[in-house]
Formats: C-alpha cells, sequence, structure tokens
C-alpha cells in the first residue's frame, strides 16, 4: 500500500495541462454580409474592429447613430470597436460585443466552429448566435 502511495502521489502533483480556446485572430466576415471584423491581440485581452464595409452605403459611410450617446452618433462604423475584453476561458473566449444597428453593448461569447466563429451576444438568459467566416 506505502508503495502505491509513493507512485501515486507523484502523478498527482504534477499539473495537468491547461486547456485554451481554439485561436480567433483573423479577419471575419459578420454573419450578415455588412462588414469584416479584424479581431487582434489589444494588451492582455482581445478585441475586433470592423476593418471594411461591404454593404453597400449610398447615403455615405454608415455612422454609429443609434449609439445611446448622442456624441457618438456622429462616428464612423468603419474603425469602430465591437468586441471589447475577451480572455480565454479554456473552451471559449468571453467579453463584449457592441451592435451598431441597436447601439448596445451585450455580454459575449465567442468560439470557434467548423468553417468560422460563431459570437454570441446575450442579455440575461436570452442570446443570440451569429456565425462569421473566413475574410478572404
Amino acid at each position: 500500500m506505502r508503495l502505491m502511495r509513493l507512485i501515486l502521489l507523484p502523478m498527482l502533483l504534477v499539473a495537468s495541462p491547461a486547456v485554451a480556446a481554439d485561436p480567433i485572430l483573423g479577419r471575419w466576415v459578420t454573419n450578415d454580409a455588412k462588414a469584416i471584423v479584424t479581431i487582434a491581440q489589444c494588451g492582455t485581452v482581445i478585441c475586433g474592429r470592423i476593418t471594411r464595409i461591404l454593404a453597400p452605403t449610398p447615403n455615405g459611410p454608415p455612422l454609429d447613430e443609434r449609439n445611446p450617446d448622442p456624441k457618438l452618433r456622429t462616428r464612423p462604423i468603419l474603425g469602430l470597436v465591437v468586441l471589447s475584453g475577451f480572455t480565454d476561458k479554456g473552451k471559449d473566449w468571453r467579453g463584449r460585443i457592441y451592435d451598431p444597428e441597436g447601439g448596445k453593448w451585450y455580454k459575449s461569447i465567442l468560439k470557434r466552429e467548423a468553417g468560422g466563429i460563431a459570437a454570441q451576444g446575450c442579455i440575461l438568459f436570452f442570446c443570440r448566435t451569429q456565425h462569421w467566416t473566413p475574410a478572404k
């Protein structure tokens, strides 16, 4: 019995490898194919910004018109940070996502899936998921 403890104890003390979420850095076409979001390292967290508008904009560059702060309603959507504070939680990434069409921030979960990223925004228990594909 003592021999068994001597064999098992070191095995228990060995740290198991940390589980990391699949990488999400890169350029992604949004669910509605209106924009490309570039996800990158921002200091110690991951963030994402709109780096290209794909949808036609006959009335000029789209603005953040629905932002609750009137001072921000004239800022362009191009370059806007829409993913903020994402950290690796093992099987997914957690942070906040901004919806410029509604002018609101939501708690968010990003995770890799076959062919892209599932981007989920949630309020309480109600969530909506978009599926983003790699930009070419």
